[in-house]
């Protein structure tokens, strides 16, 4: 919804976002094997229940749940797919189903608040084919391409209408839990901000101004609050690189943070500063607190795991414990579920799948 990170929901493909991490952490290898007791249950993730598997192989990653959580909406790269496509399926994993054109390439999707729609972001009225991998000599860079629109659809991918339609990035869109708002990502006024429009892709209106990478949104779930990971460069110097990244439709997401703010765009307050990658906010039911995934507690940056915190900062808590990695969560109304993408029990380096947990609070 990759983030990202999308990612965090910025949105690079499934593989840049994971290449990445390989990337910038060496030679690690991703897969985390069994815990202890052949469980997919990690020691010391004390808020874990039980820990269901739903897909096996691939990569996968963004998957969350319909408004009536009876289904789930994912990218994926499979099969003979040479970029991510949206797919859905029923909550216990099965009836997995393609939903995007097979054109170009997708991120970010979400259904609509009746489940008989769905949103997602793609690139294929621009091309056919996947688009161009970005340039690696410039650094771990992720393609922000201005070829990505946002779309609705019918839940089973037909009659697409498109929402968005500006010379630049339009990406990263989620619905309200109210049901009123899409809040997403867009490069259309030269820089990476967050946006509003209503559920028809009218009233499109900017919530963001400082200078740098805001993205990745998630409202709360009373509508009143949006939490998103930003980085914003203040030193001349790298104000001056990430406006020339971001020119050549790239971006560098090494370092961002957690920040809250009003569903206006007021009162922004920052959670996180760790000088680390911190993205895939998403409010616990109370909107009291937030999970996200985070790299701030390996020196090397390799392992990214489920953290959690209060709203105004405090009460930082590590969530899940492998040496691998565990993105884009997302709970139940309810607060008994949890949905994400993890890497535990891969069996090959680039596989990472989508797991429900029953969440102990």
């Amino acid at each position: 919804m990759i983030h990202s990170p999308s990612k965090n929901r910025i949105a690079p493909s499934v593989q840049e976002f994971f290449i990445f991490l390989f990337l910038c952490s060496g030679s690690v290898v991703a897969f985390a094997g069994q815990s202890a007791g052949d469980s997919l249950i990690y020691p010391n993730e004390k808020h874990f229940a039980s820990v269901k598997q739903l897909t096996f192989g691939e990569i996968n990653a963004e998957a969350y749940f319909s408004f009536d959580e009876k289904k789930i909406i994912f990218m994926s790269t499979r099969d003979s797919l040479k970029c991510d496509q949206i797919f859905t399926m029923d909550v216990d994993g099965q009836n997995v189903k393609m939903v995007s054109t097979g054109k170009g390439m997708t991120t970010c999707a979400y259904f609509y608040p009746d489940g008989k729609h769905i949103l997602y972001s793609s690139t294929h009225l621009a091309g056919l084919e996947c688009p161009a991998r970005p340039d690696k000599s410039k650094g771990y860079v992720w393609g922000v391409y201005k070829s990505y629109d946002i779309f609705m659809a019918n839940s089973d991918g037909s009659d697409l209408k498109r929402l968005t339609d500006t010379d630049g990035y339009d990406a990263e869109a989620v619905i309200s839990p109210v049901a009123d708002k899409i809040v997403f990502c867009s490069a259309r006024d030269g820089d990476l901000e967050l946006y509003t429009m209503n559920l028809d892709g009218s009233d499109q209106k900017r919530l963001t101004f400082d200078v740098g990478y805001d993205g990745g949104p998630w409202y709360s779930w009373d509508g009143k609050k949006i939490v998103y990971r930003a980085h914003h460069p203040t030193d001349s110097t790298e104000i001056r690189e990430y406006k020339a990244l971001l020119a050549n439709g790239l971006v560098k997401p090494e370092k961002v943070d957690i920040f809250v703010m009003d569903s206006d765009g007021k009162n922004i307050q920052q959670l996180t500063d760790n000088n680390k990658a911190n993205f895939g906010p998403f409010f616990f039911p109370d909107d009291k607190r937030i999970i996200f995934s985070s790299n701030m507690n390996d020196p090397k940056g390799r392992n990214f795991n489920l953290f959690m915190i209060n709203v105004d900062g405090t009460g930082l808590e590590q969530i899940t414990f492998t040496a691998g990695y565990n993105f884009f969560p997302m709970f139940t109304r309810d607060g008994k579920k949890l949905i994400f993408i993890s890497s535990r029990n891969a069996k090959s380096r680039y596989e990472f799948n989508v797991f429900i947990a029953d969440w102990v609070d």
